[in-house]
């Protein structure tokens, strides 16, 4: 036993150090998720919705904008996060069935969330509107995610092509009453028709007969975010940093133009959310994602992408402050001096705003100025490392 002692070196116990063997966290993705929401709040809170530039507005019906990219940006990140997350437990060994649970929790979360920003402050169930932004989110996670514990890339790959061949075959062969089929006119289309049906009196005010978050149009929009979570995979690979930062500007490429091919057949339109429109702004989405990767995860350029990630980190949170905080500067009004009463967001813009600026600068200056106060309200969560998870 003395001789087997002296030979054999016992090593003491250690401790093993959770942070140090857990991945290293993917700065760009956080800093393209606060790039993006950035935008998000841009196009959604100009000074003035007539005086806005032409970039920052809409496509009226076919086509895409800036403005139109941010949104499918953004699902395409949840579909990033769907595979960094659960690639990370799978490998940890976590049990598919808390893994489940977790996806359905933070699904209805998300969803539950969206309507109550729909209504708020008044909730008039009557006509509380029932599709949106947060709820589109809510399908899409929970759709891939499912998807993405159930299948390999193949799988993945399989599944984003089929929903959107499934869909072009579906706008383009099944007739609308009254209608025909292959149609894509505002209004009158199978999206629109199924929308009209199944969300009477529950769609949005501005339109009222179609929802451009509806029903049939959210197959595109789940294609969207599998196809983020396969970048997603590429993304947390063996290959080398700068390999991956190739592999996305080179798929980011044949995206974008297989998109855009696609719309001679099928109309690239956000509303709609066609197959196209899922191809094309993926492939932009690839392409962008690729230069921010570049420089902040291979150049290792950091200090810039500091301030988005202070949104990116509580983008959620972000969106529905902005939300509310958008809302309540229209609902309080204050008396002038003449007696009359005006929206306080009216009184700030006009006053802060357009007494000095032309119109289309003072529309921006107020949407930049919007941002920062909503940055300034997550700055205090991001120095504390509270990073609301919904």
């Amino acid at each position: 036993m003395c001789i087997l002692a002296s030979t054999v070196k016992l090593k003491p116990y250690r401790k093993r150090n959770v942070e140090k063997d857990r991945p290293a966290r993917i700065i760009s993705l956080d800093t393209f998720r606060g790039l993006t929401i950035a935008a998000m709040v841009l196009v959604n809170d100009p000074g003035s919705w007539s005086h806005v530039y032409a970039p920052l507005r809409h496509a009226e019906w076919n086509g895409c904008a800036i403005a139109d990219l941010v949104f499918p940006f953004f699902l395409f990140i949840v579909g990033i996060s769907v595979a960094v997350s659960f690639g990370r437990r799978i490998e940890a060994g976590e049990e598919k069935r808390d893994l489940y649970i977790r996806i359905v929790r933070r699904a209805l979360a998300l969803f539950a969330l969206g309507l109550l920003l729909n209504g708020f402050p008044y909730y008039d169930m009557s006509t509380l509107r029932v599709p949106g932004v947060l709820q589109r989110i809510a399908v899409c996670y929970l759709a891939a995610s499912v998807i993405f514990l159930n299948t390999k890339w193949k799988g993945r790959l399989v599944w984003a092509a089929g929903l959107l061949l499934a869909y072009w075959a579906a706008m383009e062969w099944i007739p609308v009453q009254g209608a025909g089929a292959g149609h894509y006119e505002k209004g009158i289309n199978l999206a629109a028709w199924i929308d009209g049906h199944l969300l009477a009196g529950h769609m949005w005010q501005a339109t009222k007969t179609w929802d451009p978050e509806g029903i049939l149009s959210t197959a595109g929009a789940i294609s969207t975010t599998l196809f983020g979570a396969l970048a997603g995979q590429w993304l947390t690979g063996r290959a080398e940093p700068r390999d991956k930062a190739t592999g996305l500007f080179a798929a980011g490429g044949a995206g974008a133009a297989s998109g855009a091919l696609w719309g001679f057949l099928m109309p690239i339109n956000k509303s709609l959310w066609t197959s196209s429109y899922a191809v094309f702004t993926a492939g932009l989405a690839l392409i962008c994602l690729g230069a921010v990767y570049y420089f902040v995860d291979v150049r290792g350029w950091k200090r810039w992408a500091w301030p988005a990630r202070v949104l990116g980190m509580n983008a959620i949170a972000a969106y529905v402050l902005a939300g509310i905080m958008a809302r309540l500067l229209y609902l309080i009004n204050v008396t002038g001096s003449d007696g009359s009463t005006i929206a306080l967001k009216t009184l700030i813009y006009e006053n802060l705003f357009l007494s000095w600026l032309g119109d289309l600068n003072a529309s921006l200056a107020y949407a930049i100025t919007f941002i920062g106060m909503v940055w300034i309200c997550m700055l205090p969560l991001y120095a504390r490392k509270l990073f609301i998870k919904i």
